[in-house]
């Protein structure tokens, strides 16, 4: 449980980019609870952010993405929970199928993300975050294809180490989470629209 709690939201079931979500980082040596943008704005950028925000990185280039290597060099890492994440297979007939991806036995996980402050010339402040991405494993890979990535979810033991620990021993916390311990079903197309937020988005279909 973090040391201090700000976040307020209830359970959302289609998070899209530049909506905020709950994080769990750490400020002045405790860790607390707060709501961040989902899509990175780095501390250096000037005038207002141009582009679509970055939402993912890989792990394997924290260093070499400069959008993101401030703010890894700089320790700012988060933990984003959730209960699942959506992953898109192209059938023969050119249509992308949604699933579902979720573990067995966690209802709610950590996935690993590194955050950034961004201040404005008008004291605009927006607070923002991007998930670290891992290579798929064999149930990920079998849905979106060899070449898709997967958040990184971080085993329970690492939060800590992954929040404050030394940079090599974060680095090694992400991971490829183990695809005996999940679960993938198809769901709704209907999750394809971002106006679309309903519990029924993550039921099973066919």
């Amino acid at each position: 449980m973090p040391a201090t709690v700000w976040w307020r939201f209830g359970a959302r079931f289609n998070v899209c980019a530049e909506q905020y979500v709950p994080a769990i980082r750490m400020h002045e040596n405790q860790s607390e609870a707060i709501m961040l943008r989902w899509g990175l704005i780095p501390s250096w950028v000037e005038g207002r952010p141009q582009g679509p925000p970055r939402t993912v990185v890989s792990a394997a280039r924290l260093d070499s993405t400069k959008s993101c290597r401030g703010a890894w060099i700089s320790g700012k890492r988060c933990i984003v929970p959730m209960a699942g994440f959506y992953a898109w297979q192209l059938t023969t007939e050119k249509y992308r199928q949604p699933f579902f991806v979720h573990l067995k036995a966690r209802a709610v996980f950590g996935a690993a993300g590194i955050w950034d402050r961004w201040l404005s010339e008008d004291d605009d402040v927006i607070e923002s975050l991007t998930l670290i991405t891992v290579p798929a494993n064999e149930l990920v890979s079998e849905v979106a294809g060899p070449a898709h990535g997967m958040p990184s979810i971080l085993r329970r033991r690492d939060y800590a180490t992954w929040l404050h620990g030394y940079p090599a021993a974060a680095r090694a916390a992400l991971q490829t989470y183990p695809a005996k311990w999940m679960r993938v079903h198809p769901v709704s197309p209907l999750v394809n629209s971002a106006e679309v937020d309903d519990p029924a988005l993550i039921r099973a279909v066919g």
